[in-house]
C-alpha cells in the first residue's frame, strides 16, 4: 500500500487551541503551575456521551487547554507545531481556524492577537513549505454583533496566500444561537471575497444542515455529515458545490457514531459530494490527519485511487492560489502513479 504520509493534501478543519501537542500543553501547565484533567495529558481520544452533558464536558476540557495560551509566543509556538506536524503528514496547504477573542486579553485585544497568528503563519509557511492561511470564526455561544465585529477584522486580512485570512467560520455546540441571527455577519465576510466555513450537521441533523444553507450561504460545512441522513439534503449539497469537512475522530469521540466504521463518508463519497478529511482537535481526539485517512482506508475500505480522490477534493475545496492547487494536484497524480508495494 502506498504510504499515506506522502499523499499530498489540504487540511481543512484544524482548531487553534485543538491543534496543540499533549507534550506542549504539559510544558504550558508545568510552567503556569496549572493541574490539568488527566483526559488532556494521556494521549487518548475523549469519548463523551452525545448529548448536552457530553458537550459541556468536551467545551470544560477545552477551556482548560486554551486558557494556557497566555502570550504571544505560546501562539506562536502553536501555530509553528502545527505546521510541522502537517508538513510531516503530507499536507501541503492548512487553513487554521481561530476566534481571536480567546487570545484578546494576553496580547492587547483581537487585533493583535489576529496579526500574531497571521504572522506566525507566514514564518511557518517558509519554514515548513506548508502553506498556512486562516479561517477566522465566531462562536454560536457569543452575540451575533460579536460576530459582525469578527468579520470585519477578517476582510480587513482577505487574501488567498500564507498569513492571509480565507474564510468565515461560526463554530461552537450547534444547539445554541439562531443561525439566522448569524447571516449579517456572514455577508460582511463574502463581500469581502472571504470564504463562508460554519459548522453544521454533525450534532444536529439535516435540518439543521438546511438551516445553514439557507442563512449562511456555505462554501465549505465543518462536519455536515449528518446529511447522509436526508438525501434529499445531500443532493441540494452537491447540487451547490459546497464541501464537506469530515471529521472521523471527531464523530466518534463525541458521540455522534460508536465507532469510525459507522461514518457515513462512503454514502457522501457515492452521492458525489467533495470531501476535505480533518482532525478537527487532535489534542482532545487523539489523532491527526493522516489518521483520518487511515480509517478510511481500513475501515471504511476506499482504495488507494479512492483516496487519491479525497485529498484532491480537499486541495480543490482550499482557498489555495491555482500555482499552489495546479502544484499540489500534479503530486496527488504522482502518489498514485507509484508502485504501491
Amino acid at each position: 500500500m502506498r504510504d499515506l504520509t506522502l499523499l499530498p493534501k489540504a487540511h481543512l478543519h484544524l482548531h487553534f487551541t485543538g491543534s496543540m501537542r499533549v507534550a506542549t500543553l504539559a510544558d504550558l501547565a508545568q510552567d503556569a503551575r496549572v493541574r490539568l484533567p488527566a483526559a488532556l495529558l494521556d494521549g487518548d481520544p475523549v469519548r463523551l456521551a452525545f448529548d448536552e452533558r457530553g458537550w459541556f464536558r468536551f467545551q470544560r476540557l477545552y477551556d482548560a487547554a486554551r486558557t494556557l495560551v497566555r502570550s504571544e509566543s505560546v501562539m506562536r509556538r502553536v501555530v509553528a507545531e502545527a505546521a510541522a506536524d502537517d508538513a510531516a503528514e503530507g499536507s501541503g496547504r492548512l487553513e487554521i481556524q481561530v476566534d481571536p477573542t480567546s487570545y484578546a486579553p494576553f496580547v492587547g485585544g483581537i487585533t493583535p492577537a489576529l496579526e500574531i497568528v497571521l504572522d506566525a503563519a507566514r514564518e511557518a509557511s517558509a519554514t515548513t513549505g506548508v502553506e498556512v492561511a486562516v479561517v477566522v470564526a465566531s462562536s454560536r455561544m457569543r452575540h451575533p454583533l460579536e460576530a459582525r465585529t469578527l468579520a470585519r477584522l477578517a476582510a480587513r486580512y482577505a487574501g488567498d496566500g500564507p498569513g492571509e485570512v480565507v474564510g468565515f467560520g461560526l463554530s461552537n455546540d450547534e444547539r445554541r444561537g439562531e443561525t439566522a441571527d448569524f447571516a449579517a455577519a456572514f455577508r460582511i465576510a463574502r463581500r469581502a471575497g472571504l470564504a463562508s466555513v460554519p459548522h453544521g450537521g454533525e450534532l444536529l441533523g439535516p435540518a439543521h444542515v438546511e438551516d445553514v444553507l439557507d442563512h449562511l450561504r456555505p462554501d465549505r460545512l465543518g462536519h455536515g455529515v449528518r446529511s447522509a441522513e436526508d438525501p434529499r439534503v445531500l443532493d441540494r449539497i452537491v447540487a451547490d458545490g459546497v464541501a464537506l469537512e469530515i471529521c472521523p475522530a471527531s464523530n466518534v469521540s463525541l458521540g455522534v457514531y460508536a465507532e469510525t466504521a459507522q461514518v457515513p463518508l462512503r454514502v457522501l463519497v457515492d452521492a458525489g459530494a467533495t470531501i476535505a478529511l480533518g482532525a478537527d482537535d487532535p489534542l482532545l481526539f487523539g489523532s491527526r490527519l493522516v489518521a483520518q485517512y487511515q480509517v478510511a482506508r481500513d475501515e471504511l475500505g476506499f482504495s488507494d485511487p479512492e483516496l487519491a480522490e479525497l485529498a484532491r477534493g480537499s486541495i480543490r475545496a482550499s482557498r489555495a492560489s491555482a500555482g499552489t492547487t495546479a502544484r499540489l494536484l500534479a503530486g496527488v497524480d504522482a502518489w498514485l502513479a507509484r508502485d504501491p508495494g
